[in-house]
């Protein structure tokens, strides 16, 4: 016992005598070699799996995580739960900086999941400067270094092709969208997902069938053919343009192709990239087996960066010195970036495909354009079945023979078989609307005019510059405030001065210029969400409305709430706008 504490002295003495004598840099050197002498006699390995490779994603990292979220061993007292809205089960996984054991042909191998914290600088982002923190997340596996051939060759591709099987028997589709925070910090997950649980499929869309038939054998061919995008030297991706006026089903095209495929939709918003490196790292980050969407790229992208001198990006603020280009886009879609992933789908979509720049459409960026067009009479077979429930009627001929004359978009026919869910009722009601639509396209083509009155819409912003023309009309107004206004803004700067006027929103000027009558409305849009509690007193019962008027909006209302299921059957989104309110407006009126 003596002896012990002999030794144990001498140590601490021997230890002091180092920390006071020798250099810092010198005593870490030596117990940086004890400590190594003692590791050499040691018999465990430890494998480091870190969530990145470089730019892309390490696949041994992702498949862990799902693997070992199936392993929760006795010696483990801590874990991460979640369940997302509309699913049925919860999802496990470890907790940070934490262990667990698993056992694989007998073999125990400890597993230990680190995450480290790491201060980032003060860096500029859109105007702010911040702080922040980065995560840095890997795997640590230890095990006895006899069994790392079996590791290798055997545990790790298990533990992959485990986790894939896993996927498969669970697989939600995703819809992902832009994390703004890995614009300003390391280790930040770059896409964010939400279940993607949109009803549309090929069943539920209203186009020509041999058109729907040509995008189905389209996508099953490419699904089918990696070896033959190999063999001919061409990226395993297929690019489709779907252009067409508003409300012809695009975003529904684009739910179907992926409730088809069972892919994950990446909905990438250009405007929020602040550069090409950016865009290449945000690509490179989407997964396998996915469609990237690029709603309206004719307003997404400035497509004339090959003119001589540089005009303002649309989706880029004035202060921000560089942009994303139309040649770093087509980059990775059809340059030496577009090999970085396999069996992906790109999507463009657009209103206006005489905008966009020839290098985009040409095949192989573009290799299927789709004309969206107004819901033709074949198209509208597919309503009457799935809204109405119906494939003959005599209602149905007629309003087919008025389709094929006008143009109305899909959304419009849509939206009239939703007030009603009686067939014949509901029929009747879209013939009277395409009636009332094709007289007001007679008029307009004979040049009548609905209203004596002109609109002009001065908004604060053109693009992302300031539109001068509303600084001019806001400072012309203020000294003409007449006397009737009962709402003015009055504001003054913090430093004192002048009191500052103007109208408040919704209200009205009316000016008088060379003997015209010229009324002034104020407007205001905001940039994000505020709230506060609703407090208001209104009802329909205290509404000074037409009573008429009021029992439709109270029906549609009702009705809408109790469609959930009706809504799935005909793959539209369960939602409802104020449109309908206002047809039901003008209904009323006539």
């Amino acid at each position: 016992m003596s002896t012990a504490a002999s030794i144990a002295a001498s140590a601490m003495v021997i230890q002091t005598v180092v920390r006071n004598v020798l250099p810092y840099e010198l005593q870490a050197y030596i117990f940086k070699n004890i400590k190594g002498f003692f590791k050499s006699f040691s018999f465990q390995i430890t494998l480091i799996v870190e969530e990145f490779d470089g730019l892309t994603g390490n696949q041994i990292y992702r498949s862990a995580e799902i693997y070992l979220s199936t392993k929760i061993s006795s010696s483990t007292k801590l874990y991460r739960v979640s369940m997302a809205e509309k699913e049925t089960k919860i999802a496990v996984s470890m907790a940070k900086n934490h262990e667990t054991i698993d056992t694989f042909d007998g073999v125990q191998f400890k597993w230990r999941q680190v995450t480290r914290q790491v201060d980032s600088k003060h860096i500029a982002f859109q105007g702010h400067s911040s702080k922040v923190r980065s995560e840095i997340r890997s795997f640590e596996l230890t095990f006895h270094k006899k069994h790392k051939e079996k590791v290798l060759n055997s545990y790790l591709p298990f533990i992959v092709k485990e986790s894939k099987r896993l996927t498969e028997e669970k697989k939600t589709l995703k819809l992902y969208t832009l994390n703004y925070d890995h614009m300003r910090r390391y280790g930040a997950e770059t896409w964010q997902p939400i279940n993607l649980d949109h009803p549309a499929n090929f069943e539920t869309l209203a186009m020509h069938i041999e058109l729907k038939t040509m995008i189905m054998e389209d996508l099953e061919r490419f699904v089918k053919r990696k070896d033959y995008y190999r063999r001919v030297g061409k990226a395993w991706k297929r690019g489709y343009l779907l252009y067409g006026p508003p409300g012809t089903g695009k975003s529904s095209l684009i739910a179907a192709m992926a409730n088809y495929l069972s892919f994950d939709i990446y909905d990438l918003e250009l405007t929020c990239i602040l550069n090409n490196s950016d865009l290449r790292r945000i690509l490179i980050a989407t997964g396998n087996r996915s469609i990237l969407v690029v709603e309206d790229i004719d307003c997404s992208l400035e497509s004339q960066e090959r003119q001589t001198e540089p005009g303002p990006a649309a989706f880029l603020k004035p202060n921000r010195a560089s942009q994303v280009t139309l040649s770093g886009l087509l980059n990775f879609i059809d340059g030496l970036w577009s090999s970085c992933g396999d069996e992906r789908i790109i999507v463009f979509t657009t209103n206006h495909k005489d905008r966009l720049d020839p290098a985009l459409l040409r095949p192989g960026r573009m290799d299927v354009h789709i004309h969206m067009s107004h819901c033709s009479p074949c198209g509208f077979n597919t309503f009457a079945a799935n809204y109405l429930g119906i494939t003959d009627h005599p209602l149905i001929s007629k309003t087919r023979e008025i389709l094929d004359k006008i143009s109305v978009t899909p959304a419009e026919v849509g939206e009239q078989l939703l007030k009603n869910e009686d067939p014949e009722a509901a029929l009747l009601g879209l013939i009277d609307y395409l009636q009332t639509k094709k007289e007001e396209e007679a008029e307009i083509q004979a040049g009548v005019s609905f209203s004596s009155e002109l609109t002009l819409v001065i908004e604060d912003y053109d693009g992302l510059n300031h539109n001068l023309l509303y600084k001019a009309a806001e400072l012309y107004l203020e000294p003409t405030t007449p006397p009737d206004t009962t709402r003015i803004s009055v504001t003054m700067p913090t430093k004192g001065g002048k009191f500052s006027l103007s109208l408040k929103k919704n209200e009205e000027i009316i000016d008088n210029f060379n003997g015209v009558q010229v009324k002034w409305a104020s407007g205001w849009r905001g940039d994000m969400w505020q709230s506060l509690n609703l407090d208001h007193p209104a009802t329909f019962q205290t509404l000074a409305m037409d009573s008429g008027l009021k029992k439709h909006i109270l029906e549609d209302l009702k009705r809408f709430v109790k469609r959930k299921e009706y809504y799935k059957r005909v793959g539209q989104a369960w939602k409802r706008d104020t449109s309908c309110l206002v047809l039901l407006a003008q209904g009323s009126q006539a």
